[in-house]
């Protein structure tokens, strides 16, 4: 009985190993996949400014390929500080896309989450990390409302979400502009009273980040970002609750099978979801990034549909995520230094927008590049079985010949 028990532990060894060897070449294979959609997008950006002005074509696309880096140090630290609430958006749509739903609310979040932080910053004073979990409260109530929708009347969460966009920008224009709930709208400068001249201890720190990038709104942010990534990582491959989550992605009739409360994850799902969005926002304007212009009342936050691109390039992997929203910030930051006599700042946009385009073909990619290296693998081991064949028959041969 012993024996058959360590056969059996060999055995499941075996099949653990094996595993995780499936799991890190279908990763590889995944992260091949998003690198030639990167480069594809990338190499039609070239295109396009070839088409519109060929003698400055390199140029422009230096610029956009060195992003932050061309205006060193101030460049690099305006990527971080995109990047971070960039970050946010892009888990919150992942999260979302592992349960099974599409959060295309994510910018209708990001702005309530925006008027959360905003309010207990210029109104109430509050400290930044109050400030950041309003922002958070915000969004998640945002994010609840087309869960609700969802689990209970069936309603599509894509239809709900974009409803609940406008709703929420029209209704935080109205509430800024008119000052419903408080003073935060300046004449002067049609738009939110700058947090720093407001309440200083709003802020989020920067820890001397802001002199070593030589700007004033590089904050810790970034690293609460990264910080939240990881979380998110454990919660969703490491936990019960994430299983769950996942089961009900799948599949929510096997999952309901199992025990699964299906409703309850579908809300919870787009509560947390709304929640990261949310918290996107805080780190955003609480950084002292830009002030809300209530003013642009027919523009959605891009932040909250860049969220989408991130989460399609990463694979719905919250740490892909952070590299996913630092190379889309990059790209932006970039596109923001072309020379305006020449070529319009949103070519970045369209770079980014074919990565999207191409982001729905990674599977296709992913596949097309798996048995391209099976193929090769097929061809190397025929080869050797022919080398070894040969052998065989000259060692036979000489054994008759002796």
């Amino acid at each position: 009985m012993r024996v058959n028990k360590k056969k059996v532990n060999f055995s499941s060894k075996k099949v653990d190993s094996s595993s995780k060897n499936v799991n890190f070449s279908s990763g590889l294979m995944s992260v091949l996949a998003s690198l030639i959609c990167i480069a594809v997008g990338l190499l039609v950006g070239l295109l396009i400014l070839y088409c519109i002005n060929a003698e400055q074509a390199i140029d422009g696309f230096t610029r956009i390929v060195k992003g932050g880096f061309f205006m060193m140090p101030k460049g690099l630290g305006s990527v971080l500080a995109q990047t971070a609430p960039l970050i946010m958006t892009g888990l919150s749509v992942a999260f979302a896309f592992k349960t099974g739903l599409f959060n295309i609310g994510a910018a209708g979040q990001y702005t309530l989450g925006a008027l959360g932080a905003l309010y207990f910053a210029l109104v109430l004073h509050a400290p930044w990390w109050v400030c950041l979990l309003a922002a958070m409260l915000f969004g998640a109530v945002w994010g609840a409302i087309p869960g609700l929708f969802k689990a209970y009347f069936n309603v599509n969460e894509v239809i709900t979400a974009i409803m609940f966009n406008w709703i929420g920008l029209y209704a935080v224009n109205e509430i800024i502009y008119k000052g419903v709930i408080g003073s935060m709208y300046d004449l002067k400068t049609t738009k939110t009273f700058t947090v720093r001249g407001v309440s200083p201890q709003s802020v989020i720190p920067d820890l001397g980040l802001n002199g070593i990038f030589k700007t004033k709104s590089t904050t810790i942010a970034i690293f609460i970002a990264i910080i939240i990534a990881i979380i998110m990582y454990i919660v969703i491959n490491k936990t019960t609750f994430g299983y769950e989550l996942k089961a009900c992605g799948h599949n929510k009739d096997a999952a309901k099978y199992a025990g699964i409360n299906d409703k309850k994850n579908i809300v919870l799902s787009m509560t947390i979801a709304g929640a990261l969005s949310g918290i996107g926002a805080g780190l955003y304007y609480l950084s002292g990034v830009a002030e809300w212009n209530p003013q642009v009342s027919t523009a959605l936050p891009t932040m909250g549909f860049n969220g989408i691109p991130v989460a399609l390039l990463a694979l719905s992997n919250p740490i892909g995520v952070i590299f996913a929203a630092l190379f889309v910030s990059h790209i932006t930051v970039g596109g923001g230094y072309l020379p305006t006599k020449y070529f319009q700042p949103e070519i970045a946009d369209v770079i980014i927008a074919v990565i999207i385009y191409l982001c729905a073909f990674v599977m296709l990619f992913k596949g097309f590049v798996m048995n391209l290296i099976a193929s090769k693998k097929k061809d190397a081991s025929d080869a050797n079985a022919g080398t070894v064949s040969k052998t065989d028959a000259n060692g036979k041969g000489k054994g008759a010949d002796a």
